[in-house]
């Protein structure tokens, strides 16, 4: 667990890259390569300015990230699962790289995303008339291409966390993921990136913020996202001033659940006038129809222990569209069936 706590920390790590040191390890890893040390270290701001600076490069080489990344890592997981077996691997990655594995993928892929829809979205701006869309989609495709061939630095935590302690042929690679972002290594020059100055996630790890941007780079790149969904700014800077109006016509399903989730349920359907459809003695089913979008259904329940002011605690709990009755709902959070939920005490 050390080691994997250690990684976690360096994948969510914020704030300014350790320049000298980065440069050292990228240097140390070509070394353990075999290759000649790179003559020149372009900084970035972000995967955004470092895609515009790769495509900028002159006289770089060309990409060594085979030798420097790929080769190594494939080699020493050969070597340690050779040495410990299948199941001495397979116990290995699952207290180590398992646990931080889709944490970070879908971080690195929430990044890639963004600088594409960035770059092209400057693609379509850049352009005139009909073939605009097109010259979007390949820009995408083509700054996609450029996002694979990075070495994810920091964000390749979860894989650097199974071989801690276990590989010198790979210390260079760790080095450089303490101390910077992503990197593009060449023959004769290195792209590398600063790490995000600000990062907020939810409970599941997911990109969440209501008040900004969720992942934020120095130069000003940035990603925004409520619960892992991408979202924009201007999206953001209206959920302040919503009303039951303003959700209801909402066209996009997926934005009006987010809408919905920020404003409160129990506020919706105390001012949008929404009326219960059943009640029993588990508590109050109610029901939001919604425009091509499922019901949004949900029992409201009170705690029967009170609270040390002598108040009783309101929930509201979302459930299946199908319900029909509260105690239905209810016992559906338990995994039952209306007919097997028969509590012994109500808390």
């Amino acid at each position: 667990m050390q080691y994997t706590d250690e990684w976690r920390a360096v994948a969510a790590a914020t704030g300014p890259a350790d320049r000298a040191a980065a440069e050292d390890a990228v240097r140390l890893a070509y070394r353990t390569a075999g290759l000649a040390e790179p003559g020149r270290f372009v900084w970035a701001g972000s995967p955004r300015a470092a895609v515009t600076a790769v495509r900028s490069l002159r006289d770089a080489g060309r990409s060594v990230r085979d030798e420097v990344r790929t080769v190594p890592w494939a080699e020493e997981r050969r070597r340690v699962h050779d040495a410990l077996g299948p199941a001495g691997w397979t116990e290995l990655w699952g207290r180590t790289g398992a646990l931080l594995w889709d944490t970070t993928r879908a971080l690195a892929e929430r990044i890639r995303a963004g600088v594409a829809d960035a770059l092209a979205a400057d693609a379509v701006r850049a352009g005139d008339g009909p073939d605009a869309a097109d010259a979007a989609d390949a820009e995408r495709k083509a700054v996609r291409m450029v996002l694979l061939d990075a070495v994810l630095g920091q964000h390749d935590a979860a894989w650097l966390a199974a071989f801690d302690g276990r590989s010198d042929r790979l210390a260079g690679l760790a080095r450089v993921a303490r101390h910077a972002g992503w990197w593009w290594p060449f023959e004769k020059a290195v792209v590398i990136c600063e790490r995000p100055v600000e990062l907020y996630r939810d409970e599941a790890g997911r990109l969440d913020r209501g008040d900004g941007p969720a992942l934020a780079f120095p130069d000003g790149f940035a990603l925004h996202a409520w619960r892992g969904m991408p979202v924009t700014a201007e999206f953001l800077s209206g959920l302040a001033s919503l009303t039951p109006e303003r959700i209801r016509t909402e066209e996009n399903a997926e934005l009006r659940r987010v809408m919905l989730e920020f404003y409160g349920y129990d506020r919706y359907l105390a001012e949008s006038g929404a009326r219960p459809v059943h009640r029993d003695e588990t508590g109050v089913l109610w029901c939001i129809a919604l425009a091509d979008d499922e019901d949004v259904t949900m029992v409201e329940v009170v705690n029967s222990t009170p609270e040390p002011d002598g108040t009783h605690k309101t929930y509201w709990l979302r459930v299946p569209p199908s319900t029909r009755t509260a105690k239905e709902g209810v016992a559906w959070t338990f995994g039952l069936d209306a007919g097997a939920y028969a509590p012994l005490r109500q808390t």
